[in-house]
């Protein structure tokens, strides 16, 4: 794994007025940094900076002679502040509501100045760490060649903000919050007919519950394992407060002074970023700027589908990557 490495950003100001220090962690892959172009990757809501090599989760697309080729590519991926990845409990955010998305955008933003970075080629993330491509683009209009965000959104809809408000309820409130929490996602992140395909009502041997029981069960326990509470709550914070627009500006205003070339890419299952919103956002951002594409993976798998769908992904991103 490559290793991590630190950025201190001293008294960063959030938009809600407190100052804090943070410590933001993040790993470099491929060439080395200032030889080649620059892809930066942003992780999911329990994912990491660790996209590539041994135990990257992103291997199947990340990688030498993948479509983001480690062998021409340098390839950055910063950790959200507060995710927990290095394990060292100084760098969580227990005041996890004076962030938010945008914020995390503007650390992003100060991290690449002192890297003195002025170009990156690509921002690409799937789920928050898409909607945070949104939130960098925005703030540095010029900073990105290609924008994409994956099965994401430049905001929380209604329907995530519901569903964030019900994960900080169980991770405030539940006796084994990060299982239970986890659970709940999980039904957000796949589809019915998904579950049924996998599982069909079966009974998991030698436990005497269904299977999508025992699967949740497990799910649940592996991320109790491996995640911390702190960190969970931060997540859910910043995924709660995607809005490139701040709440105060019409969207195709913000958006058509991104000089990126940007490729949206939808899920025609999701439930969780609703490809409707996607194809909005295109309809209208497109009457106002020309170099915008969607294109939509074919799943029944949901929300998920971007981790799942490889050959798809592969080949919407070849026309960006290996063009």
């Amino acid at each position: 794994m490559a290793a991590l490495q630190y950025i201190n950003i001293s008294n960063y100001t959030t938009k809600t007025g407190k100052t804090s220090s943070l410590n933001l962690s993040y790993q470099l892959f491929g060439k080395p940094l200032y030889e080649a172009p620059i892809v930066m990757i942003n992780h999911a809501l329990t994912g990491n900076s660790n996209v590539a090599g041994d135990g990257g989760w992103w291997t199947s697309i990340v990688g030498p002679a993948k479509v983001i080729d480690t062998n021409l590519y340098t390839v950055l991926a910063f950790n959200i502040p507060g995710n927990g990845q290095d394990q060292n409990p100084l760098n969580l955010i227990e005041n996890y509501k004076d962030f938010t998305a945008g914020d995390i955008a503007q650390i992003f933003a100060l991290a690449l100045e002192d890297l003195k970075i002025t170009q990156l080629f690509a921002v690409i993330g799937g789920s928050v760490g898409g909607g945070l491509a949104w939130e960098l683009a925005a703030l540095k209009p010029k900073l990105i060649e290609h924008l994409i965000p994956i099965a994401a959104d430049w905001k929380s809809t209604d329907w995530l903000l519901a569903n964030c408000h019900i994960q900080d309820r169980i991770l405030n409130n539940s006796s084994e919050p990060l299982a239970d929490a986890r659970m709940h996602a999980m039904s957000l992140y796949r589809t019915p007919e998904s579950l049924k395909s996998k599982f069909d009502r079966s009974i998991q041997a030698g436990e005497a519950i269904f299977a999508v029981e025992s699967w949740l069960n497990f799910h649940g326990k592996a991320l109790n394992d491996r995640f911390q509470l702190a960190a969970y709550k931060m997540m859910n914070q910043v995924l709660r407060t995607l809005d490139i627009t701040q709440g105060k500006k019409d969207f195709v205003e913000v958006a058509s002074r991104i000089k990126s070339n940007i490729h949206i890419v939808t899920i025609n299952s999701d439930l969780f970023f609703k490809p409707n919103e996607n194809w909005e956002t295109y309809v209208g951002l497109k009457t106002h700027k020309e170099n915008v594409k969607i294109s939509e993976i074919q799943s029944i798998h949901g929300h998920d589908a971007f981790l799942i769908e490889f050959n798809q992904l592969e080949e919407i991103l070849e026309g960006v990557f290996r063009s």
